[in-house]
């Protein structure tokens, strides 16, 4: 089987960390080898497990940078003289929040393994995330996840931030930070208005 390149994408509460778990718990089923990453600043739920909003949960490494990631997986490789390289499925989620992540994972897609992100593709300014930005071109599937606007139940594919720092640098949070929202009601959206 040929390796993929999937990202999980959308706003806050679409559902995206609970896809990724469940393409890994196919892998998982297949007997592939696994590595799991999250951003080591991504402190909610449990800090050693990757964790959706509703419960789900699977052991992941903290990482700061994509370097970390990159090293975990080299090491694994075992490249020999005489030996293929081992390939594996790396699940990164968050990775927006994960400095280098994106380059990193186009390394390791191109070196055979399968990778699997799950990632806001917006900041709640409007602005895609540079991880993102460099990983997109490679993916051989995206899968935008809406979530539920808040305002007025359509599907929304935005986060507005509503509390927190006065910025939009990123800030670990959740409901009481971010909400998802349809274009209509996405502030960002209507500034030209």
């Amino acid at each position: 089987m040929k390796n993929e390149f999937v990202i999980f994408t959308g706003p806050m509460f679409g559902g995206k960390t609970t896809k990724l778990l469940s393409a890994v718990d196919r892998y998982s089923y297949q007997k592939k080898k696994i590595f799991a990453f999250k951003p080591s600043v991504d402190d909610r739920y449990d800090t050693g497990f990757i964790v959706t909003h509703t419960g789900g949960k699977v052991s992941a490494q903290l990482v700061n940078s994509g370097g970390e990631i990159l090293a975990t997986v080299i090491g694994y490789e075992g490249v020999g003289s005489y030996e293929p390289r081992k390939t594996a499925v790396i699940a990164v989620d968050e990775a927006f929040m994960i400095p280098g992540c994106g380059d990193t994972l186009v390394t390791l897609f191109r070196r055979g393994h399968t990778i699997l992100a799950s990632s806001l593709q917006l900041s709640s300014n409007g602005l895609p995330y540079n991880e993102l930005s460099a990983m997109m071109p490679y993916a051989t599937k995206v899968e935008v996840c809406p979530a539920v606007c808040t305002q007025c139940s359509a599907n929304a594919y935005y986060t507005e931030k509503v509390g927190g720092r006065a910025d939009h640098e990123i800030e670990v949070g959740g409901a009481e930070l971010y909400h998802p929202r349809c274009a209509q009601h996405f502030s960002w959206m209507n500034l030209d208005e």
